[in-house]
């Protein structure tokens, strides 16, 4: 599970926020078929990025930024 390494009711709120909002963004790009296996990768990618981000927006900006990233890769 990505998130279960939080435990701040806070930073949970903000992954899954980012997360939702991130998905938006980017799934479109996606095709049906890898939709769940994305969505957890990017999930992850949220998780990790939590520590660092100041709010939701720059969460979800840098999890997008760093998904195409490792798509690119």
């Amino acid at each position: 599970m990505p998130f279960s390494s939080l435990s701040d009711p806070v930073d949970l709120a903000r992954a899954q926020g980012a997360l939702e909002a991130a998905w938006n963004e980017v799934r479109d790009s996606i095709p049906d078929a890898f939709d769940e296996r994305e969505r957890v990768r990017l999930a992850y990618i949220v998780a990790a990025l939590v520590a660092v981000a100041e709010d939701e927006d720059e969460l979800r900006d840098r999890a997008i930024e760093r998904y195409r990233q490792s798509k690119a890769a």
